[in-house]
């Protein structure tokens, strides 16, 4: 089987566009989700280029490693289920439909505000984690997804249901400058999106669950 690497491929290309435009103010404002000017103009494009702008390293690192971690294992899952070919283009669809679906909410949310912009590939990233939580909901003995401050690793399918909750929660507050909405949208397609892609997730996610709690 060809050993593909998409994750690695898009972490590239994602890393060198974002540094690129920190030094290139034209390119940064031509790619970023604006949705005024999309209304207008029918830019409909900067659902799809604005994930791969972010605002700083941190933001760029953060959705990276996030990115990586799961992003082979979902790869590798749909390939070996599917096919090389069909499982890699099911994974692009996943992480890059993820990116363009999570800010549809976002564009009618804001479509008639000038001011505001969004950027970033968390939408996803959050497609990605969520399939990987499909296929491993538990993990292995002492293996979890941490949280910083917390010092102690937490199963996936947990983890998974408190970022449901929070993303939601923090999404009707709007009390801080991040796009919980795309949060929270993102994991969702990406739950839906693998399941029409491997049905048997789902019986294999409860079961996993089932074992673990009893």
């Amino acid at each position: 089987m060809l050993n593909l690497n998409a994750p690695f491929v898009l972490l590239i290309l994602t890393a060198g566009i974002s540094i690129y435009a920190w030094s290139n103010q034209e390119l940064m404002e031509s790619w970023i989700l604006n949705p005024l000017r999309m209304r207008r103009n029918g830019e409909w494009y900067r659902l799809l280029t604005s994930g791969f702008l972010h605002a700083d390293w941190m933001h760029l690192i953060f959705n990276m490693i996030a990115f990586y971690s799961f992003g082979q294992v979902v790869q590798d899952t749909l390939v070996m289920n599917s096919g090389t070919t069909v499982g890699l283009l099911q994974f692009l669809a996943i992480y890059l439909g993820g990116i363009i679906v999570s800010d549809l909410p976002t564009y009618f949310r804001h479509r008639s505000d000038p001011d505001y912009r969004s950027l970033g590939a968390s939408g996803g990233v959050a497609a990605v984690l969520f399939a990987s939580i499909l296929f491993n909901p538990v993990g292995g003995e002492g293996q979890g997804i941490i949280i910083f401050p917390i010092p102690f690793p937490i199963k996936p399918f947990i983890f998974g249901f408190l970022y449901l909750g929070y993303s939601y929660y923090m999404g009707r507050r709007r009390g801080d400058n991040i796009n919980h909405d795309a949060h929270f949208y993102g994991a969702l397609y990406g739950i839906i999106l693998t399941l029409m892609f491997l049905p048997e997730a789902a019986p294999h996610f409860w079961s996993e669950i089932q074992r673990f709690v009893f």
